[in-house]
């Protein structure tokens, strides 16, 4: 094949196989694709069906001895990348083929500020360094929709949103312009305006630079916006590929089938005014101090939380939206007292907010998180039964071991794991299976009130769509109370009671959840809809134009 006509990426019968004490097993099975210059090619399937590892094989990014390719081949402008040396491999990294991984807080150094990491990039593989490097860092954090980047660039990971943090990974991934992207469900944690604009972003600098694309993700609705060609894996093999418009309007494959009509069911939770309050707030705030000069004088502020009013009663669900940066998260982490804020936090009918570290202790029980990040959050050195069973130690201390045995396997179930696989640790779990993890640890104490961060952005549809009736159930179940921080608007419309809609650190809108979602006032909020339900209506309202 001559050089014009061949692909830019050819991927040969591939197999991925991981070796460990027990034996073998295998990851990926015989799949073969091609993408070619200019095209987008999308890999879809649930978690844990090999999308990430076939892309991490290209890049030569697996744990290898432990990781080995029983078979195939994968070649790139013609070259062997499987065959290559390190260093030749390193000569494609970054240059000709840069990825942006699933998960930002893990990928990004924690000792580096936003600029250095950047900066590194542009100076290992284009020579640019000083001004010029500032100018373009600032440029692509521009590009992928950071505010005010020039207050950004001495900032460290901890301090941005999860979403801010992917963004800060697609500059990083777009600054040398790259031949071949590979794209790690690289809208996760972004909210459906700023995911709008990645996409566009994405699409212009493919049609300006004729750069192609690999792009894995859960969500089928990008698939069709983005991609030319899917391919559909489950168990390791491509069971269905082709061009997307033909793969989704007649599939030909059951799982395939499957996966297009999964949708999490509108089936809220109802509101219940005559239940007695488990959380409220009033004119709550969080501050963080700006500091400047030698002796670090306090200049302003980051309003991340700026006088937010809420209550939630028992057995219902707030849901709370708004974009990346705009304050939900921090909303969260203050109402559960793990950062400081002013003002009152009434929980259980008691103000918690002047509670020290010791008297809050108690209270921990009743109130529990899933964090967005499933890596971050979970111990690499703590095997999953240790993890789930670590809050039933600290909490419930009565509880014999084979107690806690039946509660850590009770808990894995009803998220659904297998309970043999507690004896294996997070980075053996893809990052959907890591999310279920963390949901598992926060339903074992049965608490009264849970904050879930974003709990369903890891996880394919099938899995959202099951998880939403997981969480519906166990909510009914236990009577359990909600706050649902989500970018998500279908699965905040299946799940909400109640909404705030969330910008700049204030609430733009609030109300009964039906009530917003039939009818918005405000700007921002008709834009969110028009971003999330585009050419569909939104639940209980008309079509967002």
């Amino acid at each position: 094949m001559d050089a014009i006509n061949q692909p830019l990426l050819d991927v040969r019968d591939l197999s991925v196989a991981f070796h460990h004490a027990g034996g073998t097993s295998v990851a990926v099975d015989r799949i073969s694709f091609e993408i070619r210059r200019g095209e987008c090619v999308a890999l879809v399937g649930e978690s844990g069906s090999g999308k990430s590892v076939s892309a991490l094989s290209v890049l030569k990014l697996l744990p290898y001895p432990s990781a080995s390719h029983p078979t195939g081949n994968i070649r790139f402008k013609g070259e062997d990348l499987l065959g290559m040396s390190e260093r030749e491999i390193r000569g494609v990294r970054g240059n000709d083929i840069s990825i942006i991984f699933q998960e930002p807080m893990t990928s990004l150094n924690p000792l580096h500020t936003i600029e250095s990491q950047i900066g590194e990039i542009l100076q290992l593989h284009g020579g640019v360094r000083g001004t010029a490097a500032r100018q373009r860092i600032l440029e692509l954090l521009t590009q992928v929709g950071i505010r005010d980047p020039e207050t950004r660039l001495a900032s460290y990971p901890h301090q941005l949103s999860g979403g801010q943090r992917q963004r800060v990974m697609i500059a990083m991934a777009l600054a040398n312009e790259p031949d071949l992207l590979i794209a790690d469900e690289p809208t996760t944690a972004l909210d459906v305006t700023v995911q709008a604009q990645i996409l566009k972003l994405l699409a212009d600098i493919r049609a300006r630079l004729g750069m192609s694309l690999l792009f894995i993700t859960h969500d089928l609705g990008i698939v069709r916006r983005i991609a030319d060609r899917v391919c559909v894996m489950q168990g390791g093999k491509i069971v269905e590929n082709g061009p997307v418009e033909q793969v989704f309007t007649a599939p030909q494959h059951a799982y395939t089938r499957e996966l297009l009509a999964a949708e999490p069911k509108p089936d809220p939770a109802p509101p219940r005014p005559e239940s007695p309050e488990v959380i409220s707030t009033d004119n709550l705030k969080v501050w963080f101090p700006i500091r400047r000069g030698l002796l670090r004088k306090t200049v302003g502020h980051i309003k991340a939380v700026d006088g937010v009013t809420l209550k939630v009663r028992k057995g219902e669900t707030l849901g709370v939206v708004g974009e990346s940066g705009s304050g939900k998260t921090t909303l969260g982490l203050a109402l559960l007292r793990l950062i400081s804020s002013d003002g009152p936090i009434v929980f259980l009918s008691k103000n918690i907010q002047g509670l020290s570290f010791k008297d809050v202790r108690p209270f921990r029980r009743d109130m529990q998180i899933v964090f967005q990040d499933p890596f971050g959050a979970l111990s690499p050195r703590m095997s999953v039964g240790e993890i789930v069973a670590e809050g039933l130690s600290v909490h419930q201390r009565a509880l014999s071991a084979d107690e806690r045995e039946g509660r850590v396997i009770k808990a894995l179930k009803d998220v659904g794991l297998d309970p043999e696989t507690r004896f294996r640790y997070p980075h053996e779990f893809s990052g959907g299976q890591r999310q279920r993890i963390s949901i598992a640890r926060a339903v074992v104490l049965e608490p009264s009130f849970i904050v879930l961060d974003e709990p369903t952005s890891a996880l394919d549809m099938v899995f959202q769509a099951q998880m939403v009736d997981l969480l519906r159930d166990l909510q009914r179940k236990r009577d359990l109370t909600y706050m649902f921080i989500s970018h998500d608007l279908r699965v905040v419309a299946s799940l909400a009671s109640h909404l705030i809609v969330m910008r700049h650190g204030k609430v733009v809108e609030e109300g009964p959840a039906s009530d917003l979602f039939k009818n918005p006032t405000s700007d921002y909020t008709r834009a969110l809809f028009a971003a999330a339900f585009r050419n569909e209506a939104a639940p209980g309202g008309p079509a967002a134009q």
